[in-house]
């Protein structure tokens, strides 16, 4: 599996809601492939395999080219934080995300100005 930066910090506070129904059930299908041992993830800063069922999507940028250069600056951030020429493991991954982003201060370049924020168990946690 591909899981740009941001992504794993979504992942962790998604609570069902979406862009749209099909977002929606590939989200879903994805939060429990990455709590399985058997999965890997290869980490990116692009287009991602949960990007592919989102409908702003468009050319394999996120709605614009302003848009999608936010949301690339989000995931540098996070992926700052990890070795992108390696493929993970789900669970190690995952521990080790909430390991390192576990404060507000952490994820405030990230996580502020998110849409889902209100609705994002993680951030919520962190708040």
């Amino acid at each position: 599996m591909e899981l740009r930066g941001h992504h794993l910090l979504c992942i962790l506070g998604f609570q069902g809601y979406g862009y749209s129904e099909d977002f929606v059930l590939n989200m879903t299908r994805i939060n429990e492939l990455r709590k399985t041992d058997k999965t890997t993830i290869k980490l990116i800063n692009s287009s991602d395999d949960i990007c592919s069922a989102c409908p702003n999507l468009k050319n394999d940028l996120c709605e614009n080219e302003m848009q999608n250069e936010t949301i690339v600056k989000m995931d540098e951030e996070v992926l700052s934080e990890f070795d992108i020429n390696k493929e993970y493991n789900a669970i190690d991954l995952f521990n080790e995300v909430i390991l390192k982003f576990n404060t507000l201060k952490s994820v405030e370049n990230i996580c502020n100005d998110c849409k889902w924020a209100e609705k994002c168990l993680f951030y919520k946690k962190l708040k």
